[in-house]
């Protein structure tokens, strides 16, 4: 017998439009007080904060058990140094957030890099002249807001899929301050393929974040451990025939990031000559890895990327 999903009582759904309104208003109160700063002392400041606050919110103890499930035999104290510096990076996105206009200089035809500098000049060079879209895909990974931007100052026409927060109020913030500078966006829901799928069909290229969990998933490994995958991406290569390729941001010292845009990977196919699902979604998987490997700090250890009911 099934069971119907218990609807919130109308008190339940008052509460937490409450507590919705609560936490959107002060942040629009901290973020009006940063705006008033110079942008290179606030983002210092509330990465500071975010760095000594972290460590004590209820969101550690996920952190740390993710940690530990990617980095069994590293030492307890450096899976916490670690922890320190992801939380340092989450304040430093949030209070960019406010900067992005002000503090993201990206010019890919200025004569020197201003805080953003890009490599894979010849692979945008190549997908213009090809006349084709190209999917790109990213995690999330040092400043990850940053590629869109990019993309949209490479001429490149990008529609990403966003995953509007929770607090409808915070979401409509945020979609305000990507919407500036960031191109199309798709909101992720019940749609978002159709809508990712149409762009490609304009010949738009699309951006997705791959590297969260999703119940629906295929099934493949992560640091060794299962995890369900989105298989969005290797089923819109199949569809529109264009290329794949890993994009991502690295954060540099003194408030200076690197995107990084990697050749195409070739999605592995079966038999028939379709791209297989299942190993398609476990390449992803791979390059992510490698990425969080390199940079550990830099991934956002927050989500429950594992699914423990698979172990």
């Amino acid at each position: 017998m099934k069971h119907r999903r218990r609807t919130p009582s109308r008190l339940v759904r008052r509460l937490r439009y409450l507590r919705y309104a609560v936490e959107a208003g002060i942040g629009g109160a901290i973020a009006a007080v940063i705006k008033r700063l110079p942008p290179e002392p606030a983002i210092n400041v509330l990465a500071g904060a975010a760095q000594q606050i972290g460590p004590f919110t209820t969101r550690q103890r996920v952190v740390m058990d993710n940690l530990e499930r990617a980095f069994p035999d590293m030492p307890i104290a450096k899976r916490r140094q670690i922890a320190k510096q992801m939380w340092r990076n989450m304040g430093r996105q949030l209070s960019e957030y406010v900067f992005l206009d002000e503090f993201i200089d990206f010019d890919p035809h200025a004569a020197s890099p201003g805080r953003v500098e890009f490599t894979g000049m010849d692979i945008v060079e190549r997908i213009r002249n090809s006349g084709k879209p190209a999917i790109f895909f990213t995690a999330h990974t040092g400043n990850f807001e940053l590629l869109p931007i990019c993309a949209k100052g490479l001429d490149l026409e990008v529609t990403a899929l966003f995953r509007p927060p929770n607090n409808p109020f915070i979401a409509e913030r945020v979609l305000a301050a990507r919407s500036t500078r960031s191109g199309l966006l798709v909101p992720a829901k019940t749609g978002a393929a159709a809508g990712l799928a149409k762009a490609l069909g304009r010949g738009n290229s699309v951006g997705i974040l791959v590297d969260q969990k999703f119940l629906a998933g295929r099934p493949g490994t992560f640091f060794g451990h299962k995890v369900k995958t989105n298989p969005l991406v290797p089923r819109l290569a199949q569809m529109f025939d264009c290329p794949v390729h890993p994009a991502r941001c690295v954060r540099l010292p003194h408030n200076r990031f690197r995107v990084e845009l990697e050749e195409a990977i070739t999605l592995p196919r079966d038999t028939d000559g379709r791209i297989d699902l299942d190993a398609s979604a476990q390449m992803l998987n791979d390059v992510v890895e490698r990425w969080v490997r390199e940079h550990p700090d830099q991934w956002m250890w927050l989500h429950r990327r594992w699914d423990l009911k698979m172990h």
